[in-house]
């Protein structure tokens, strides 16, 4: 095979080292003998360019690129086309960055310390706002385009498959593009991309930091693509037990496959990853590197609610006493705007220490009525898991306070499951009892068959935890099952539940 090494493109750039090749193109390590400085030369290949929407799509690479100028994106110095005018080859000079790729360092590193990852995150997210605000979606995010200098700053290139949202025609409708790894559910699927879909991307590039492994594997890129659509993302705190709640409750709305509950933008996901590196950083005590430096950069929010990075220094402190007291987790920070999060932590003070509240998504909550019956109000289910005191769901309304039936209920999901200890219970009713159910897969539908006690309720309190006896078992469904409305009622309510875990 010709090597290039050593050619001069247009009288000026020296390939002197081959550092990467792809389908399109092979980037090189060079010299810009005018100025006298290093450069990357991206360059492609001659046969390539005979094509001719290949050869627009790596112009319009250079365009996009060149709009950018963010110091977490590889900056575009240049581009240029090089021999013969009927048949050139063209190139794009790049910003040349010493280091390696994040794919390399988690090779190399394994699991990367979490706020080390956070701020990795952090910074990609702010170069993919960046892009989105210029209407550019990258379409490839993953680690292997994902720079890392010497200095531990993190820079995105290979806008090579980007494109804006209002140029049509390069790309053929259904046509997957991207790293199958870390495809959106949408892009799998051929459906329109967004600046959303870079924002899954990125959600599974910090699961890969957090985890060392990217979450889906299959026999081919087809069938990662569809667990990607079809499949639950595994639990990042299964595979490491120390990242906290709220960085989980993050990465689970940043890889949602409903665009509805999704971060709507890069912006927002960046946003709520400064507020966890914030705490986790509290947390671990002394952080240098990259972590330090982003702290540092912590931006005024855009957004219209007050985060809390912007009351860090108070507000550190009194995190700490309460870490000591309470033993209260990170989660507590990121309690608030949970139908916006499409993942809920609620904000529950545990009334034991070493315990933490289990983060469920917005629509974990279902109602149970196998007796029969068009079901206990089921639109409502989502009201006894909202956080808001106002909302609840309740049973439907029983003549003279008789159930004529065993009982009713509601359950939870809390994929892929929990060994609870606790369950927090508020009502606007007061006084009904039953008894709270587990189950370790279904939810199973035939009565209570499949289904295993955990506690007995009794005249129950307004709020009140409960001791849940799950004696170290993960269940996956909890269900409150209510057998006796109360006194002079006609219903019963809840209108809060949560499950809380030991640490």
């Amino acid at each position: 095979m010709t090597t290039l090494v050593g050619t001069l493109l247009s009288d000026r750039y020296r390939l002197d080292a081959e550092i990467g090749a792809g389908g399109m193109s092979t980037v090189y390590r060079a010299f810009d003998t005018v100025l006298e400085r290093p450069v990357a030369i991206k360059l492609m290949h001659r046969e390539t360019a005979r094509d001719g929407d290949q050869l627009e799509r790596f112009r319009r690479e250079a365009r996009h690129v060149a709009q950018l100028n963010h110091p977490h994106v590889v900056q575009v110095i240049d581009a240029g086309e090089d021999g013969d005018p009927a048949h050139p080859r063209p190139y794009i000079v790049l910003e040349y960055v010493e280091g390696e790729t994040l794919k390399q360092r988690i090779r190399r590193m394994g699991r990367l310390p979490v706020t080390e990852a956070l701020a990795y995150a952090i910074e990609v997210a702010r170069a993919l706002s960046a892009a989105h605000e210029r209407g550019i979606v990258h379409r490839d995010v993953k680690p292997q385009n994902v720079l890392v200098d010497g200095e531990g700053t993190a820079k995105v290139t290979d806008f090579g498959i980007a494109r804006t949202l209002t140029e049509e025609g390069l790309t053929a409708d259904g046509r997957v593009l991207g790293t199958t790894d870390y495809v959106s559910p949408e892009q799998a699927l051929g459906h329109a991309v967004t600046g959303q879909s870079d924002v899954y991307s990125l959600g599974i590039v910090l699961y890969e930091m957090l985890t060392g492994e990217v979450p889906f594997r299959g026999e081919n890129q087809i069938a990662v693509a569809m667990k990607h659509v079809r499949d639950e993302l595994p639990d990042v705190r299964a595979r490491r037990p120390e990242v906290s709640a709220s960085l989980g409750a993050v990465l689970d709305r940043a890889t949602d496959k409903d665009l509805a509950r999704r971060y709507p933008d890069a912006a927002s996901f960046a946003a709520d990853l400064e507020d966890v590196l914030a705490v986790e950083s509290s947390r671990a005590g002394q952080v240098t590197g990259e972590a330090t430096t982003v702290i540092r950069s912590l931006p005024r929010p855009k957004r219209a609610r007050v985060p809390l990075r912007a009351r860090v220094p108070r507000l550190l402190v009194a995190l700490a006493l309460v870490l000591a007291a309470a033993g209260v987790g990170a989660a507590l920070w990121l309690a608030r705007d949970n139908t916006e999060r499409g993942v809920r932590v609620p904000d529950v003070t545990p009334s034991v220490p070493n315990v933490e509240v289990v983060p469920l998504k917005t629509k974990a909550a279902s109602d149970f009525d196998p007796e029969g019956g068009d079901g206990e109000h089921s639109d409502e289910a989502i009201a006894a898991i909202d956080d808001d005191s106002k909302s609840a769901w309740s049973t439907e309304r029983y003549e003279a306070g008789q159930l004529n039936k065993s009982g009713v209920g509601l359950y939870v999901d809390a994929s892929p499951g929990v060994a609870a200890t606790q369950m927090e219970l508020r009502t606007t009713t007061p006084g009904w009892s039953g008894e709270v159910y587990a189950a370790e897969s279904g939810p199973p539908e035939d009565g209570l068959e499949g289904w295993t006690k955990v506690a007995t309720l009794t005249d129950v309190k307004r709020s009140q935890q409960v001791p849940l006896d799950t004696a170290g078992t993960r269940f996956r469904y909890y269900l409150v099952w209510i057998t006796q409305l109360p006194p002079d009622s006609e219903n019963a309510t809840i209108s809060d539940l949560a499950l809380l875990s030991e640490k």
